[in-house]
């Protein structure tokens, strides 16, 4: 089977990919049951700002190695720098309705500052929103609106209001997330379990002295989730974030050698993954208030109950 590959750096490719109509350069509502072609089996590398809601299952989507968890009634996401193959099934055509914007329409506006702070346009497989049916009317009725003003004369307020009911898309998308967290507690209590497990493991069993600092990409892929979304969850479930968890464990296991040792502060260093003395010595002190020499010396002479 034949796959394209494709470029999207712009609203108007993903038009002509499906037929649809243009109403503006940098921003479109689109209705899948309106395209006039099909392609069966594309991959897109997203130069813009993607969010489908899929009316109906018809193929398969996949990002990276995984495919996408999505069925009727569920919300996928693509931003910028993303890769992602759909291949859909023959003789189904897909129905969808969604919005596409380009990262120009959003600068200079409120939207454009807050962007960043929608992580789920990283989230990756097995992590699609699943929405009720009264969470996929408001968001249709989201897209109407943007719809509405799309459609409307361009005058002063166009950019505002287009943006604006753009970000209160996206605004209930967050809260349907959070919701969701909520919905998949016991999943969310698995997944801190086995990050609190792999967590205890990197220090104790030397990975710091091989692989240095652990980072939260380190954890989400052996909980196989996205950093993004695995972050979220910690956070939801903790009200900490996963690199909070890090830097804590990082600073208990140094006070412990310190304390508990005469290693000297570059073997400390060296133990817990830094490179340089230096670098923590300064994230020390930034969690305690003290050098690890000035925290050895107090706790020895004047230890805390």
């Amino acid at each position: 089977m034949k796959e394209d590959f494709i470029k999207m750096d712009s609203v108007e490719v993903y038009n002509q990919l499906f037929g649809l109509e243009s109403l503006h350069p940098l921003v479109n509502v689109i209705d899948l049951s309106e395209a006039t072609h099909f392609p069966t089996h594309f991959t897109i590398n997203y130069g813009i700002y993607a969010l489908f809601l899929k009316d109906t299952r018809c193929g398969d989507i996949r990002y990276g190695k995984q495919t996408y968890d999505y069925q009727d009634g569920t919300i996928v996401s693509f931003a910028p720098g993303q890769v992602a193959e759909t291949e859909l099934q023959k003789g189904v055509k897909p129905k969808a309705k969604g919005l596409l914007f380009h990262p120009d329409l959003i600068k200079g506006t409120s939207l454009g500052q807050e962007i960043k702070s929608y992580s789920f346009f990283a989230y990756s497989s097995y992590e699609a929103l699943h929405l009720s049916d009264e969470e996929q009317n408001t968001i249709l009725d989201c897209l109407t609106n943007i719809k509405a003003e799309l459609m409307h004369p361009i005058d002063k307020l166009s950019k505002r209001l287009i943006t604006r009911n753009i970000q209160l898309l996206l605004d209930y998308c967050m809260r349907f997330y959070n919701r969701q967290f909520e919905t998949r507690k016991e999943v969310n209590k698995d997944v801190l379990t086995r990050f609190e497990s792999l967590l205890d493991d990197y220090f104790h069993n030397g990975k710091t002295q091989v692989e240095g600092i652990p980072t939260v990409r380190y954890f989400a892929e052996r909980v196989f989730l996205s950093p993004n979304y695995f972050g979220d969850l910690i956070k939801k479930e903790t009200g900490k974030t996963p690199q909070e968890y890090i830097q804590n464990k990082i600073i208990d296991t140094a006070k412990d050698l310190l304390l508990g040792s005469d290693k000297t502060i570059t073997q400390i260093a060296y133990e817990l993954g830094f490179q340089y003395s230096q670098h923590f010595n300064r994230v020390f002190k930034k969690h305690t208030g003290h050098s690890p020499n000035e925290y050895r010396k107090t706790q020895t002479f004047y230890p805390t109950a």
